[in-house]
Formats: structure tokens, sequence, C-alpha cells
């Protein structure tokens, strides 16, 4: 199997390596990188659990090869928390109970994380759309649905803080 040398930016820090051209990116971050905070859920995209982001855009892992990631930036769930703090997305799902199992969470504050980047205060509506690729057999959503909006909230109270 031909393998590949590829330069990927991971949390802001470069990481190289050889892999083969086959090797998806969830397992280059699993297994070679050793972040397994992403997870494998149904390798078929369906489930989302393994949605990280790639140059800031959610993608299911699971269905991009690592190749396809070289010269580009990744961000995974370890990469939320900055300075021992956990990231306004963390601590809305930990206050509002956004999470059972724990399964799907890696892939749903990865997606609420981009949604919140790109929109800073979205409706229920927007909510539930950005999070309707990533399944959850747990919560039926209302607590996920609200760990976004506190997010969102606690996002603002700190910019009007700051300023």
């Amino acid at each position: 199997m031909a393998k590949h040398k590829i330069k990927v930016k991971v949390q802001g820090a470069e990481r190289e390596a050889e892999v083969e051209s086959r090797l998806l990116l969830v397992h280059f971050l699993r297994e070679v990188l050793s972040l397994t905070g992403t997870h494998i859920g149904c390798d078929t995209t369906h489930c989302g659990a393994c949605t990280v982001l790639l140059d800031g855009q959610p993608v299911k892992s699971c269905t991009v090869l690592a190749v396809q990631a070289d010269g580009r930036e990744v961000m995974t769930v370890e990469g939320l928390e900055q300075d021992g703090k956990l990231h306004p997305i963390q601590e809305g799902f930990w206050q509002e109970h956004g999470l059972q199992c724990g399964y799907c969470t890696p892939g749903m504050l990865m997606t609420g994380y981009a949604l919140l980047e790109r929109n800073a205060d979205p409706s229920e509506a927007e909510i539930r759309q950005a999070i309707s690729g990533n399944l959850c057999r747990c919560t039926g959503y209302v607590n996920i649905v609200k760990a976004v909006q506190h997010a969102a909230a606690a996002a603002k109270q700190r910019r009007t803080t700051a300023a």
C-alpha cells in the first residue's frame, strides 16, 4: 500500500506523519495522533459522532481521508478547552445536561461550536438545522438545543463584559 507524508495543523500545532492513502481522518486522529475524543460511530456519515472541523467547517471524519487533510487545519473536541477553561459550548452541555451516554457529544460539541462561530445568536430552528446531521439516541435533543443556546448567551455575556 502506498504511503504519503502529510502535514496537518491540529489544534494549531503542525503534525507530520506518513500514512497509507486509504487511512481515514478519524483513524489518523485516534490512532496516529492519540486524539481519542473524536468517536467512531457508524462509519457511514449517518451519526456524526466523528465530527471535527476541517478548515473551520464541520466534517464527518469517517469519510474524509487523512491525505485530504494534508496542508489543512483540523480542530477536534480536545481543542475546545483553552488554558484549563471550558469553552462556552462545553459549559452549556454541562449546565443544561446536554448529554447522557456521551457518545454523540464530541460531534455535537464541534457542530455547535461551528454554528456559533458563524452565527453568534442562532434561533432554535437554526440550532436544530445545524445539528440535524448528528444523531443522539438518548436525549431527545431538547437539552442539546438548550446547551447551544446557553453557550450563545455565555459568549454574548463575555463579549459584553470584555467591551
